[in-house]
């Protein structure tokens, strides 16, 4: 296995009475595709929130990239943040701004840039996935569902992220859309392999997870019950596991 870019040990996260995460324990490897797989409810969301520095464990740790989310200040979280890039589970556009504008925004947030060199940017990356100058004005209302998620994952992008994380990013999305969504994650990952950018998916697409992950953690009542490299993933014995796999 690669090295670490993730590293979560002990995790415990309650909200009242419920115990959401339960003494969870995964390290993902840099450079590489992990999907973390798992029924809903499972607490997968919750663990992309502790992975993003959102939720603070009751008990345990989360380490990215080296860093301890927990011993970070409200600021040294908020610039430890640019290390991330997030497409979310609807691309989460904005919506009264453009597909241009919208991947100006974190260049305008967390960049010192001019406007030009931002607009040239932003242009670049949008060019980079897929969305053509004609659709550059339009706003998330005239745009597929498809051509959002490109805008989402150009913004995601466009600060250079060393973590991607996809936030269940083919629920809803018709078989086609689905293949394209699976594709751009993949030539996402190769684009920035050389730079060891590692990608977190959050799904319970058995499919896509099988097409196009490296690892697969699978979550249950808030334990990894099974993690492995995709290929051994697919001849797991362990029964919950195989019968998430079987419907």
């Amino acid at each position: 296995m690669s090295s670490c870019a993730i590293e979560i040990e002990n995790l415990v996260k309650r909200f009242g009475p419920h115990t959401i995460l339960d003494d969870l324990n995964v390290k993902i490897p840099q450079g590489k595709i992990t999907t973390i797989l798992g029924f809903s409810g499972a607490g997968k969301s919750t663990l992309l929130k502790h992975i993003l520095g959102l939720y603070t464990p009751d008990q345990g740790s989360v380490v990215v990239l080296g860093s301890d989310l927990g011993q970070l200040s409200e600021l040294e979280l908020r610039e430890f943040r640019q290390k991330f890039g997030m497409l979310f589970q609807y691309a989460a556009l904005f919506d009264s701004f453009t597909a241009e504008e919208n991947v100006f925004f974190p260049l305008q947030e967390f960049t010192k840039l001019g406007i030009e060199e931002i607009r040239q940017r932003a242009r670049n990356m949008l060019l980079t996935v897929g969305i053509t100058e004609d659709s550059f004005e339009k706003f998330p209302s005239q745009l597929s569902g498809g051509m959002r998620k490109r805008v989402g994952l150009a913004r995601a992008l466009v600060l250079g992220p060393d973590v991607m994380l996809y936030d269940e990013p083919t629920t809803g999305l018709d078989p086609i859309t689905t293949k394209m969504v699976n594709r751009l994650i993949l030539d996402t990952a190769e684009k920035y392999k050389d730079r060891l950018m590692t990608s977190v998916i959050i799904s319970h697409d058995i499919k896509a997870t099988l097409e196009i992950s490296d690892f697969i953690a699978f979550l249950d009542h808030g334990r990894i019950i099974e993690y492995l490299p995709v290929d051994q993933f697919k001849e797991t014995t362990n029964p919950l596991v195989r019968s998430f796999l079987d419907i």
